[in-house]
């Protein structure tokens, strides 16, 4: 497995594949690799030739009050996950070559950008976005892959695709949890272990809130109700918000007839977590 932080080496390397006529699937992250990742990296090794991961902390995706620098870091565990995964290379640029004269150009995807965790986030997903779009120009990967937790970046990621040509195609992955539900998130290890504990409430509120769904329930209020009430039960549990949206445009929806997504952000301790869950009406 080869390492490399240069752009210069990596679109070489990526070209050179290219010419051998080699599929190459791409798993972007910011490090401190857990299952999850280890599921996108999965499903990329089964589906491609060649499997490349960047491991990158992305300044311009943080805003002032966030934990830049405090984003758990570990490259030497990840490096041994991906070798042991079987993943062909590693791109770990620095900073300074990814914005080697600071950044003037950005990508935004309007609309999408502006619900769920978009209205708490100013300029998050403007940052997510250049950066993938910057990636996906470097590596010019055939797949990408995309966890399902994430999911307005998914959608988000979707539609950047689609308007601006990328070859890439995007493959969404799904949430991968631990035993006892809770979804699977580089912050978890923020959480006391008392925080641990009352962080199930989030997928405890999911689970009801489906189930409602499941039994016929069409209200969208209604869904965000049970979940409301739900995490309220928990001290240590402070909402962020609580949203019933289509699964396309992330436009709130009062009665549930299409794909939805129901998507939840809250703040265990000062730690915000976020979790959802697509539900299609025919899924019942």
């Amino acid at each position: 497995m080869d390492i490399i932080s240069k752009i210069k080496d990596m679109r070489e390397k990526t070209e050179s594949w290219k010419l051998k006529g080699l599929s190459i699937g791409f798993v972007p992250t910011m490090g401190y690799l857990h299952d999850g990742h280890k599921s996108l990296i999965e499903k990329a090794r089964s589906e491609n030739d060649k499997v490349v991961v960047s491991i990158f902390v992305n300044p311009i995706q943080f805003g002032p009050n966030e934990d830049f620098e405090k984003y758990p870091r570990d490259i030497d565990r990840d490096t041994e996950i991906c070798a042991y995964i079987g993943v062909d290379l590693i791109f770990a640029p620095e900073v300074i070559d990814m914005y080697p004269s600071g950044i003037l150009s950005y990508v935004d995807v309007e609309e999408l950008s502006d619900t769920l965790c978009g209205t708490k986030r100013p300029g998050h997903f403007r940052g997510v976005c250049t950066i993938v779009a910057k990636l996906f120009n470097i590596i010019v990967p055939d797949r990408a892959y995309f966890g399902e937790k994430d999911a307005q970046q998914l959608t988000i990621i979707k539609r950047m695709t689609l308007d601006l040509n990328f070859k890439t195609r995007i493959v969404p992955c799904p949430i991968i949890r631990e035993s006892d539900g809770l979804a699977m998130s580089s912050r978890n290890s923020y959480l006391t272990s008392e925080e641990r504990d009352a962080a199930l409430i989030i997928s405890k509120s999911l689970i009801l809130a489906r189930s409602a769904l499941s039994n016929g329930e069409r209200d969208a209020g209604t869904i965000k109700n049970i979940i409301t009430k739900e995490i309220c039960c928990e001290p240590l549990a402070h909402i962020d918000y609580v949203d019933v949206t289509d699964a396309f445009t992330l436009k709130a929806v009062d009665l549930i007839q299409r794909t939805i997504l129901v998507a939840v952000a809250v703040y265990i301790g000062k730690i915000r977590l976020i979790d959802n869950f697509f539900f299609k009406e025919d899924s019942i």
